[in-house]
């Protein structure tokens, strides 16, 4: 009888872990933002782009952020989860000058929002032409005992 007991708490642990995870990750806003380098600023974009990710793992509200380098094609991937709107307000009013520090070696190629975010947010997106994708369901797991970390890697 113990063991069913210890069962069903067990069960009744992770079923409202599943929903709490949910309900969180119900708010995530995911943006890809694809950046093509301008020719001769490789090394500079690099740099930039290094500063600003330093900043924003240290200060920003970030949950995620990742970025690739599609050399061959002089296209970059920049990946970045929010926990919600406010998070992401957050981060525009704190990484300006990192931005733009960015954008001085490269121009916007494609730049997506994925999620549901508040209607104060919606609009300030549509101001800029940005499409919103709304989010149908998933998942955000980290394996047992691995742990997130930065690394340039490159």
């Amino acid at each position: 009888m113990a063991n069913t007991e210890n069962t069903e708490k067990a069960e009744n642990a992770a079923g409202a872990a599943a929903g709490a995870a949910g309900a969180v990750l119900g708010d995530v806003i995911l943006f890809h933002n694809t950046m093509r380098v301008l020719d001769g600023h490789l090394a500079e974009f690099r740099a930039a782009i290094e500063r600003a990710v330093a900043f924003v793992q240290g200060e920003g509200p970030q949950l995620m952020v990742e970025v690739f380098i599609d050399e061959p094609r002089m296209l970059a991937h920049s990946f970045q989860i929010y926990a919600g709107s406010d998070a992401v307000r957050a981060h525009w009013r704190m990484s300006d000058p990192y931005i733009r520090g960015v954008m001085e070696h490269c121009e916007i190629h494609d730049f997506a929002v994925y999620g549901d975010p508040d209607p104060e947010l919606r609009e300030a997106l549509a101001e800029q032409g940005l499409p919103i994708v709304p989010r149908f369901t998933g998942f955000l797991r980290h394996p047992a005992g691995a742990s997130p970390q930065a690394s340039s890697g490159g």
